[in-house]
């Protein structure tokens, strides 16, 4: 990998090196390396781009790094990743996307990544989203995440994107079995004119199954954003949603959550709210001897965290 790539993987994936135990990174379109491990296998798809993750039953403290990187202006790419977690698992996949554009095309990624997650497993998702370059070209992400917990699974998805992406639309689906558990917490920061929409839609379909989704975003200067959630609730079950974002110059942010019970014991909640800096926020910390800017980004800094 050139500089530019390794900058990208530092930046997506928190990465310096070549990682230990499983990974797949995927360079332009192409593998850029691949390494298994006894209870970790990584199958290239013959019929499409992509990959299949498969876990085996009862593998505990492994990790997966599955990172792509985009770093010649004009490619556009749809990659298909189907994760299998077997019975009992515990792991953590660590994800991203991160694209340098320094040229006159569009570069596009599109992913879908669908989780399998077996009956008591646990998966802890973490997903980044990185642009860079100062050519002419956009940098566009579509992100779609399917989700199957099966009974007592849990998922904790954690998903930023705070830096350089033009435009995005993440899509989230999921459906939750007895006892299973969805947690989500989003980071999100556009700028300039960057469009961002996140769509999440969760089925409760199986008692004593939750759902807990969170945003947090800032908008600033003449970007938008738009947030929906939609949380199913079919059985004895609880539900919560929330949008917090703060709104800077010109921005526009829209939220629509949205909730509906189908059964009486559904227990469903959702919260949006969207504001600028408090003035008495600034205010203190100016006081402190920070100008007006750093004060908005120590506030910005200390929201997103």
């Amino acid at each position: 990998m050139d500089l530019i790539q390794k900058n990208l993987l530092a930046q997506i994936a928190d990465l310096h090196e070549v990682p230990e135990g499983a990974y797949n990174i995927r360079a332009n379109g192409e593998s850029a390396g691949s390494n298994t491990t006894a209870n970790i296998d990584i199958v290239k798809k013959d019929d499409k781009d992509g990959i299949d993750i498969i876990i085996k039953p009862g593998t505990k403290n492994e990790s997966v790094h599955i990172p792509v990187l985009l770093s010649q202006s004009g490619i556009q790419e749809m990659v298909y990743n189907d994760f299998y977690i077997g019975e009992g698992a515990n792991v953590t996949i660590v994800a991203g996307c991160g694209i340098h554009n320094g040229g006159a095309n569009d570069s596009k990624h599109d992913g879908i990544h669908t989780f399998y997650i077996g009956k008591n497993a646990k998966v802890k998702y973490i997903e980044r989203h990185y642009g860079s370059g100062d050519g002419n070209g956009e940098r566009i992400m579509n992100p779609e995440t399917v989700i199957h917990l099966e009974e007592g699974a849990v998922l904790e998805m954690e998903t930023t994107q705070i830096k350089g992406i033009d435009s995005t639309n993440r899509i989230t689906r999921g459906d939750l079995a007895a006892g299973a558990v969805l947690e989500v917490k989003e980071k999100l920061m556009t700028h300039g004119k960057q469009y961002a929409r996140t769509d999440f839609s969760v089925d409760l379909n199986g008692d004593g199954c939750s759902a807990n989704i969170i945003s947090r975003s800032v908008a600033k200067d003449e970007s938008r954003q738009e947030f929906f959630s939609n949380i199913n609730g079919n059985c004895v079950c609880s539900g919560h949603s929330e949008c917090d974002a703060i709104i800077m110059d010109k921005a526009v942010v829209a939220a629509s959550p949205q909730l509906t019970a189908a059964n009486i014991d559904a227990s469903l909640i959702h919260e949006a709210a969207i504001g600028k800096i408090a003035g008495e926020q600034l205010i203190k910390l100016m006081t402190l001897g920070l100008t007006e800017e750093e004060a908005e980004e120590q506030i910005i800094n200390g929201f997103l965290k």
